[in-house]
């Protein structure tokens, strides 16, 4: 099966699943999510399974990145912070979209090459930074989305702040064993919170180890 074929199949079983939105879908039938896997993971790309991308941490499985994206429903003009760039795949599904993407990365290198990746696939206005994401990114705030791909126990107070107000944030929490995967309006009379499901993620790490 040509990688064109893994991906569409990839996009109908995610319509399958329950994905609705047509923009989601189109850009994940666009992002070559191959170019974000370790060689030896390619030819299990378009499985609706997370891949191991080294440094203990994971790209998520198409159907979570589908589900996330899909949940903040930003316009064509929105702007994302997502906190744990990983790979970068995430970040090119929302760019694909149009959406202005500031995504932080703790560790160096997966930041460097997440970065490098983006470029080289034509995916320049995504704005890679080498940081602690329980602190935020001030410098795009406030956002329309934040967009959190790790784990931790309670929502981070500072990406929160940095929400616009009637913005979405979308996060796991939880701890090692039971996570749910919970949507966040930031409304005037604060959060209003819905939940979206089971899921499992990797934890959400700072610069200074776990965060709590």
């Amino acid at each position: 099966m040509t990688v064109e074929a893994a991906r569409e199949r990839m996009v109908d079983l995610l319509v399958e699943r329950g994905i609705r939105d047509d923009r989601v879908l189109r850009a994940m039938a666009t992002v070559p999510r191959h170019e974000f896997v370790p060689p030896r993971y390619q030819g299990d790309a378009y499985a609706d399974s997370p891949l191991p991308i080294g440094n203990g941490q994971t790209i998520s499985q198409p159907f979570i990145v589908a589900l996330m994206t899909e949940a903040l429903a930003l316009g064509p003009r929105g702007s994302v912070l997502e906190i744990g760039t990983g790979s970068g795949y995430q970040a090119a599904v929302l760019a694909e979209m149009g959406i202005e993407v500031y995504t932080l990365e703790c560790l160096d290198g997966l930041a460097s090459a997440a970065r490098r990746r983006l470029r080289d696939l034509g995916y320049t206005g995504v704005r890679v930074f080498c940081a602690d994401g329980n602190d935020g990114w001030p410098g795009g705030a406030p956002y329309e989305g934040v967009l959190i791909t790790a784990a931790s126990r309670e929502v981070p107070r500072a990406p929160y702040a940095q929400l616009r107000l009637g913005g979405t944030m979308v996060l796991p929490i939880g701890d090692e064993e039971n996570q749910e995967l919970v949507k966040i309006r930031r409304g005037p009379d604060g959060a209003e919170e819905g939940f979206l499901g089971a899921c499992r993620f990797v934890k959400l790490v700072g610069r200074h180890g776990w965060s709590k």
